[in-house]
């Protein structure tokens, strides 16, 4: 609430002698509304002692005030009051719709503008709701409506800002500040186009003539935080907000602002996201796409999915948020080809539209979408063109070394696989079967079979040792592939096991004959071969190689 005037003057007492005595002046309507202390407006609006149905201009300022403070249900409860009269201005239907879409009730809005004169406010909020409706008939109606004075002009610019035309809301905006120097308020919408644009420096240079002025603006100094967390992280940001619960008199300035609570959450990483995301979905279209984010961080892709599949994509980022979610349904699910063939096509969309096809995002737009399509050449095209940007970024570093050893480059494969510090990565079944047969093609068998040894028993155990059984055969890694057959056979009596230790074993000796492996190691895979029981090839197979032993004075 703002202070009171306070007027001093000198009054003489007694003895002659002057003294200051401090005159306490009450503020006024005027100075609340001038000072936008709207509580203050609302207490003193209440308690007014002539207030009385036969007066209506209390009352417009009592709904003015309500409307402003966010109150905009008691707001419709003061203008029903005053539509009950049989001579009310037909106007207040107008001021009741802004209070329904203040409550995005855009139907009951359109609904009760209409009831009303078309006034530049009326037109100004049909315009408005049928941009939410997306409704682009009306919407071009009301468009050839919009005037040249500065508030059409300025809710012209709004709808540029709300469709993504960043760059025409600006422009409009310039023009508007050039005219009315005096309307510093527009410097934060130009700094909005900005950061939405991503131009965070420009943004917070412009900005701040507004926070000289205004240095505890909730607009202006969330916006301001917003593009702190662009550049640096959370905790900066978070430090630009302090001042505003500093100078807060109510409570706790997080919990009584949507927007700030909202922009906390983002800020500490989706801490309280389900409980303060869900009731903001329909206000802050941001607060769905960062409800969906949450949800793919911890692993609720169907959740996301509900979420998601309903949205109409207007941005760059809505269309790849669709996509990354369409691409997870579709590889958890091998029935869902069509989410895969959904999200290819939104990434490709992104990827090869004239405004992303050389930025970071569109070319990792294009090597997903070549990625669903298992064209690992063209996903490396665009990858090595952006690697120098994130060599420590564990997702591009799990894309990029799947396709680099989808196209047999494993030693490149091995390196970024290596370079995964994420616990969710590494414990993954899909990146151990990767970094096991990178590192048998790599020539490193000792390092999978140790990975396979770190492992506990289960399926995935199995498969892991499958795969160094059947890689190591194949790249001659004959020991290794022993030892793995050797246990596979004695997991499950599938004779293809049992013969394929047998060649495993014969391998090693050719190996031992060509001076790359050692007489221990053909010693051990030999005592492997004893577990098969009597078997004529098993007896032939240790004859030939005692033999070779005796002639080249080797003890076997």
């Amino acid at each position: 609430m703002s202070k009171a005037k306070q007027t001093k003057v000198s009054a003489p007492v007694g003895g002659g002698l002057a003294v200051k005595v401090v005159e306490q002046k009450m503020p006024t309507l005027e100075d609340y509304v001038k000072n936008r202390d709207w509580v203050g407006a609302v207490a003193l609006l209440e308690n007014e002692q002539n207030f009385n149905d036969s007066r209506a201009e209390p009352k417009l300022w009592l709904a003015y005030a309500y409307f402003h403070n966010g109150d905009y249900k008691k707001a419709i409860q003061v203008y029903d009051q005053m539509m009950s009269k049989p001579d009310y201005n037909k106007e207040i239907h107008v001021y009741k719709a802004c209070c329904y879409y203040a409550l995005c009730q855009y139907e009951d809005s359109k609904r009760e503008c209409s009831k009303g004169p078309e006034t530049p406010l009326a037109v100004r909020l049909q315009f408005h709701i049928a941009h939410k409706k997306n409704d682009e008939k009306n919407l071009m109606t009301y468009h050839h409506k919009i005037s040249e004075n500065v508030h059409d002009q300025l809710c012209l610019a709004a709808i540029h800002y709300l469709r993504g035309h960043y760059e025409e809301a600006t422009d409009a905006y310039k023009k508007l500040l050039l005219e009315n120097r005096e309307y510093t308020a527009i410097n934060v919408y130009v700094a909005l186009c900005y950061y939405k644009m991503e131009y965070f420096d420009v943004s917070i240079e412009i900005l701040q003539s507004y926070l000289n002025q205004y240095p505890t603006s909730v607009t202006a100094v969330n916006l301001k935080a917003c593009n702190q967390f662009s550049l640096y992280s959370g905790k900066a940001a978070e430090e630009i907000m302090k001042p505003l619960q500093q100078a807060y008199e109510g409570g706790n300035v997080f919990a009584d602002n949507d927007l700030l609570r909202h922009n906390l959450v983002v800020m500490r990483g989706g801490e309280n996201a389900l409980q303060t995301l869900p009731p903001l979905v329909e206000i802050f279209p941001e607060a769905k796409l960062n409800l969906i984010i949450y949800y793919l961080k911890n692993d609720e892709v169907e959740e996301a999915f509900n979420l998601v599949k309903d949205l109409q994509p207007t941005s760059p980022k809505e269309y790849i948020l669709k996509a990354i979610v369409y691409a997870m349904k579709g590889q958890l699910n091998l029935d869902q080809k069509e989410a895969l063939k959904t999200a290819q096509q939104l990434f490709q969309l992104v990827g090869s539209s004239a405004s992303e096809c050389d930025t970071i995002p569109g070319r990792q737009c294009m090597s997903s979408c070549f990625f669903l399509c298992k064209q690992f050449e063209d996903v490396l095209v665009y990858l090595k063109s952006i690697k120098n940007y994130f060599s420590s970024d564990d997702d591009f570093n799990w894309n990029y070394g799947i396709a680099c050893a989808g196209v047999g480059d494993y030693k490149e494969a091995e390196d970024a696989l290596v370079a995964i510090q994420a616990e969710k990565y590494r414990s993954d079944d899909c990146y151990l079967k990767w970094m096991t047969r990178t590192f048998i093609m790599n020539g490193k068998p000792k390092e999978a079979w140790e990975l396979y040894l770190n492992m506990d028993p289960s399926s995935e155990s199995f498969q892991i040792l499958q795969l160094i059984a059947n890689d190591c055969y194949k790249m001659g890694h004959f020991y290794y592939a022993a030892r793995a057959f050797d246990i596979l056979a004695r997991l499950d009596s599938d004779h293809e096991y049992e013969d394929a230790l047998k060649g495993s074993v014969v391998g090693v000796f050719q190996m031992v004959i060509a001076s790359k492996a050692t007489l221990d190691q053909l010693l051990e895979v030999m005592n492997l071969l004893t577990t098969l029981g009597d078997n004529p090839q098993v007896e032939y197979i240790i004859t030939i190689i005692k033999k070779w032993g005796k002639q080249n004075n080797w003890k076997i």
